[in-house]
């Protein structure tokens, strides 16, 4: 490989990274990451920019700044990604069967 092709080889692999680093992010009420918490919907990555679409638990949390900015600080620590833009999206609106079921069952839901 020439290094020279469309990267689309790697981009789910990056994608994938991308998931694991957003892991890292943790909502501050709750203490759980944003992945188990379902809040993140897509992780889509483009040449070296990487689009994260998610949602917060609530329009009104006040740790919303917080963990969208830890999100596209954490994406951008992934190597190949040179800039992550977070897109914040209400529908569909997070509910708590949205949380991983392991982490769901360890919360008692």
């Amino acid at each position: 490989m020439d290094g020279m092709g469309s990267g689309n080889d790697v981009t789910p692999e990056i994608e994938e990274k991308v998931r694991t680093a957003l892991r890292a992010v943790t909502d501050p009420e709750l203490g759980i990451n944003i992945v188990d918490l379902g809040l993140v919907y897509d992780v889509e990555v483009e040449g070296s920019e990487a689009k994260v679409t998610m949602t917060l638990t609530s329009p009104g949390c006040p740790a919303g700044g917080q963990i969208l900015g830890g999100a596209k600080d954490a994406a951008e620590t992934v190597d190949g990604v040179d800039e992550a833009v977070v897109s914040l999206v209400w529908k569909p609106f997070w509910t708590p069967e949205r949380i991983d079921p392991a982490v769901r069952a360890m919360m008692g839901f």
